[in-house]
């Protein structure tokens, strides 16, 4: 057998691919590196091979699955030393921000009218343009009642950049807000107590 086409190659594409990519690859985008399409369930099967190679050698990077595809990460323990690179802290959302985003992520679809009688104010049009301009929630369509108001969903980036591969294993808010290093809880209790929570939604 051509050495271009055995198990082994094929590996070593798919692992030379996910390394470069700077996105999440399905196994659909995979099979299209080749000439001779591999088909899914040999690709699946190297994958999980990769994932197993890079678990046993306890390096400081893991290949997961996540709801676009496949992707190599940093584990989880690293990151904190990782961080110490970074020339810009991320960005801090408000308490409006991270309630909004929670309960579109735990009751979706809803319309901003189903948000403003959990949170019981209103909700601004900035708090969902935030989430929207993140790339964590969309309109997704349109409840058919009067004024048709727009229903909002989270995206698969959403689900990318909190490590997981479906709604299902999403975990509580207060998890949420700890993997995303988005909020700094006492800091975000201050200021709720200092001035109007939809003052500022990138406060």
């Amino acid at each position: 057998m051509d050495h271009g086409t055995t198990p082994e190659h094929y590996k070593r594409i798919i692992e030379a691919a996910l390394l470069a990519a700077p996105a999440p690859l399905p196994v659909a985008s995979l099979r299209r590196l080749f000439d001779d399409d591999p088909g899914p369930d040999l690709v699946r099967r190297l994958l999980d091979e990769l994932r197993s190679e890079w678990e046993a050698a306890q390096r400081g990077v893991e290949l997961v699955l996540l709801a676009s595809g496949w992707r190599f990460q940093t584990r989880p323990e690293c990151q904190v030393y990782l961080d110490r690179l970074k020339e810009e802290k991320p960005p801090r959302y408000s308490r409006a921000v991270m309630e909004t985003l929670a309960i579109i992520a735990y009751r979706q679809p809803v319309t901003r009218g189903d948000i403003e009688d959990i949170r019981g104010v209103a909700v601004s049009a900035n708090v969902l343009k935030t989430l929207e301009a993140r790339g964590w929630v969309d309109i997704v369509g349109h409840r058919d009642t009067p004024g048709r108001p727009a229903l909002f969903a989270t995206t698969r980036r959403f689900l990318d950049d909190m490590g997981l591969r479906s709604l299902t294993e999403l975990p509580a808010l207060a998890e949420i807000e700890r993997i995303m290093d988005l909020v700094d809880t006492s800091q975000i209790e201050a200021a709720a107590a200092a001035a109007p929570e939809e003052e500022d939604p990138d406060a």
